[in-house]
């Protein structure tokens, strides 16, 4: 079985390496501006660009406009007409907004094909720059695909995607488990077991309000604006890490020691829309969760059932099958009318999950 992985790794360039990452973000992030502000004049004049047209146009005068493109590698200035090409796809179909302008500073990045470098243990190889130190070795062992060096607050890393043919490993475990996520907790297991979530965005929340308020307080342009800043990036970096960590814990263990596990079909767009539960929801993760779990079942063997978002896991009686229609978000307590159950409504929603492959077959 082919499955492509990525192995996201910090590295710890010096000074001249991070200018020549500064100047391929920079490159990168001009280019995408200058096609999306190009494919917008042409779309303007009645005429049908795309990213390969606008490759073309822009590679014919990069040379006499633009000499400094030629100092990083050749992908800075070639892939952002690809992600532009996309951008604009996902557009036509609904699926997301229509593209905007990059900003320096946010998001950035520049890809590298596999051509163009190298790795050999805890270095990697970039073209017109040399090797650079990584944090630790690459993860897989497979086709080295494609690389994607990126800025996180003040750290840069390297997310490498490698093509890994696997054999699916044989799950001891032929038990199925019921997950229900919450915002209590992180999920509560159909065997009662529960996971609280880190909630780190909620425990740093004071401090993080006041390095923002430190920052508006800062005057624009200013050496120590831009100190501040690096604080507020570094805040939000080890939030998202924390949040990771404990999402790749629990991911890793239910892949590992369940053969099938069934999950609800959230609709995350939709809860995020209340404005009472959207920053414990978004605190929690539960798009990266179902990302996690999905490709560790794929290595695992696990199989994954995704319940239909219209079954009724919460107000569902897990005994006798009857359905509490009164039943409000506020209770915690699940009380069946009919055979006076009284349960954890977490844990009820968590077993009507288990039984779920069950209900559906019969």
């Amino acid at each position: 079985m082919e499955i492509t992985l990525g192995h996201k790794i910090m590295l710890n360039p010096n000074k001249q390496q991070v200018e020549y990452f500064n100047k391929a973000c920079g490159t990168a992030r001009f280019t995408y501006n200058w096609g999306l502000a190009e494919w917008k004049r042409q779309y303007e004049a009645g005429l049908k660009p795309s990213g390969l047209a606008l490759k073309k146009d822009f590679n014919a005068i990069k040379q006499e406009q633009f000499p400094w493109t030629y100092e990083v590698t050749k992908y800075a200035s070639q892939q952002p007409f690809i992600q532009l090409q996309t951008a604009f796809v996902k557009f036509f179909k609904g699926d997301a907004k229509y593209p905007v302008f990059k900003k320096k500073g946010i998001n950035d990045s520049f890809y590298i094909g596999n051509d163009q470098f190298r790795i050999e243990g805890k270095k990697i190889r970039i073209p017109n720059l040399g090797w650079v130190r990584m944090a630790e070795c690459l993860g897989y062992n497979g086709k080295i695909l494609n690389a994607t060096v990126s800025r996180t607050a003040d750290k840069w890393f390297v997310s490498i995607n490698t093509l890994m043919n696997i054999t699916p490993a044989t799950c001891e475990n032929q038990a199925v488990v019921g997950v229900d996520l919450g915002i209590k907790n992180l999920a509560t297991l159909s065997n009662g077991e529960s996971i609280e979530g880190p909630k780190a965005y909620r425990k740093l929340q004071k401090k993080l309000k006041r390095l923002q308020q430190s920052l508006s307080r800062k005057q624009k342009g200013s050496r120590n604006r831009e100190k501040q800043k690096r604080k507020v990036a570094r805040l939000h970096y080890r939030i998202s890490c924390i949040r990771l960590d404990s999402l790749h814990k629990l991911t890793t263990r239910l892949a590992n020691d369940y053969s099938v596990i069934v999950i609800e079909d959230l609709n995350v767009k939709g809860m995020m829309s209340n404005g009472n539960l959207s920053k414990a929801i978004a605190d929690m993760g539960f798009n990266e969760f179902s990302r996690q779990l999905v490709y560790k079942a794929v290595i695992s063997s696990a199989h994954i059932i995704v319940a239909d978002r219209w079954f009724p896991s919460s107000k569902r009686c897990s005994v006798c099958g009857e359905k509490h229609k009164g039943l409000q978000l506020s209770d915690r307590i699940f009380k069946c009318p009919s055979c006076s159950l009284t349960i954890d409504r977490d844990l009820n929603a968590a077993i009507n999950l288990q039984l779920y492959p069950q209900l559906m077959a019969a």
